[in-house]
């Protein structure tokens, strides 16, 4: 049997071939959301003020406060949509090789910025940085690029364990439904995929870490540590739902782009 071989004219190029081309840029954006996420989640901003509200004060599991969220919350409904999509064209082996390699890129990522912040700064960069109101651009720069170990430790954890329960949960759900409820498959593998996210990053971050190896500051108490992840599940909860027409919006344009026989091909093997 003929072997398809560049030699041949009939090996296809990973450029044009349209398949090959879109699973490269809806892994671009997965990779580059992944790890802008972790970059920009050191900043904390509050809802309300941000919104020009006054503030909440919510009473949750006892904890009184404001709405408050990491900023890595504005890549997340991106993230879903790569997410939904790379299941349904690509199936369990894409989204978890994908998900493995952005593991491994985020953990390159941090040791190289602890490299960068090891470096000793120019005088001129610093003096720079002070006329325009950072006093200490070196403490600056390790405040917001050095994340605390356990911090990135927890976040790498859930978002490996949140993208294996999602491709699990999404190919259970598709193997009972068939071609059906897409919007059961993209939203119900999501509700539970970032029910895992959301507890699992706040528990080895800020109650695990402290409580075997202490630092600088006290484990969490259990009750701020579930009423924000409840809010923050809430606010993905809420995404998820407002998010179902453009699922079907990108879906209907990835079709077209494939064209229907080939996202059909893409559909049925993904089920493999």
């Amino acid at each position: 049997m003929a072997t398809s071989s560049p030699a041949s004219g009939h090996f296809p190029s990973v450029i044009t071939h349209r398949p090959s081309r879109l699973f490269i840029i809806l892994a671009g954006f997965f990779v580059a959301n992944a790890l802008v996420a972790e970059l920009i989640g050191v900043k904390i901003f509050a809802l309300e003020d941000t919104l020009g509200l006054s503030p909440w004060d919510f009473n949750l599991f006892g904890e009184v406060g404001a709405l408050q969220f990491s900023a890595g919350v504005l890549l997340w409904p991106i993230v879903f949509v790569m997410t939904d999509l790379l299941n349904e064209y690509y199936g369990k082996q894409g989204v978890k090789m994908l998900s493995y390699l952005t593991v491994a890129l985020i953990i390159y990522a941090f040791v190289m910025i602890y490299a960068a912040i090891q470096l000793v700064p120019a005088d001129w960069w610093v003096t720079q940085s002070a006329q325009i109101g950072v006093p200490d651009s070196q403490a600056a720069f390790k405040a917001t690029f050095g994340q605390g170990l356990f911090i990135i430790v927890g976040s790498v954890s859930a978002f490996l364990l949140a993208q294996l329960t999602d491709v699990l949960v999404f190919h259970r759900i598709r193997k009972t439904t068939g071609e059906r409820r897409l919007w059961l498959r993209a939203t119900g593998s999501t509700l539970v995929s970032q029910l895992v996210d959301s507890f699992v990053v706040l528990f080895i971050a800020f109650k695990l870490g402290p409580m075997l190896f202490g630092g600088l500051n006290d484990p969490w108490p259990w009750s701020r540590l579930l009423a924000v992840a409840t809010v923050q599940y809430v606010y993905k909860f809420s995404m998820a739902i407002l998010l179902t027409p453009v699922i079907y919006w990108a879906h209907g344009l990835i079709d077209r782009y494939l064209g229907h026989e080939t996202a059909a091909y893409l559909k049925a093997t993904a089920e493999q």
